[in-house]
């Protein structure tokens, strides 16, 4: 009775965001400039956070799958706070971290560069929240995976680099595609950083989640559409996990 109760949890509020979905104006509604304009940015700003996420997540993953130590378990720690903070206390971080007279965005204002409200901040934030998601995925998969086979490619003459590119990584591969996949769906989904940080700019900074907060406001009615589309699309990224095979893994290659 518990597990029905909390399939029913999930399940009754998309349901009933369908029942009630204007579907005359639908095909409009979701094809209209602004929301067009809102999922491009959504889209686009989700694939760059995801692109860094990946470029600086695997090699920290890698690094606290590896390594011990107080030290290490403290920074673990810190990067995996935005799990746990409000996304909107993480967009206030940034802000002051970020923003034109923040702890780094002042110096960079000297240099002419301004972060805070613009589309360059709403993948900072995008990031911010999204990166624990990777590093925990493809972390857990190499704990699992073990370090003989890194062993032997070392025994062999191969460098860390060559190791980690052509052994480590393929054995965690489905775990680190899990990892991409989780990060780019919270990234898109991402919006109190982003609203904070970023603002809520049509065209520059208002993406998918924040145009359907304002529509919300202004018409209820017409939010519904886009939402349903996010619905859609996290569903799609949930289903396309969930379908990989479990135990999966890739050769590696020395």
């Amino acid at each position: 009775m518990p597990a029905v109760l909390g399939f029913a949890l999930i399940i009754l509020p998309p349901i009933a965001l369908a029942q009630r979905m204007p579907w005359d104006d639908f095909w409009g509604s979701i094809t209209s400039e602004a929301s067009l304009q809102a999922l491009g940015l959504s889209l686009r700003t989700a694939g760059a956070s995801t692109l860094a996420c990946i470029v600086i997540g695997v090699p920290m993953a890698t690094i606290f799958a590896r390594s011990d130590g107080m030290v290490l378990r403290i920074i673990r720690s810190a990067v995996l706070l935005p799990l746990v903070l409000p996304p909107v206390v993480g967009g206030i971080a940034l802000l002051y971290a970020f923003g034109r007279k923040g702890l780094i965005g002042e110096h960079l204002t000297v240099w002419g560069i301004d972060i805070a409200f613009s589309t360059t901040a709403v993948v900072l934030a995008q990031t911010f929240v999204a990166l624990p998601f990777l590093i925990i995925s493809v972390e857990g998969a190499l704990r699992v995976s073990g370090s003989s086979y890194e062993q032997v490619a070392a025994t062999l003459g191969a460098g860390p680099t060559r190791t980690l590119l052509t052994v480590t990584l393929p054995l965690v591969f489905p775990a680190v595609l899990s990892g991409v996949v989780l990060a780019f769906a919270r990234a898109m989904g991402e919006f109190g950083a982003t609203i904070t940080f970023a603002g809520n700019s049509p065209g520059v900074t208002q993406t998918a989640p924040l145009k359907i907060y304002v529509d919300e406001i202004s018409d209820p009615q017409q939010a519904l559409p886009l939402a349903l589309v996010l619905v859609v699309l996290a569903l799609i990224v949930v289903v396309a996990v969930h379908l990989r095979r479990p135990g999966q893994r890739r050769t590696a290659v020395v």
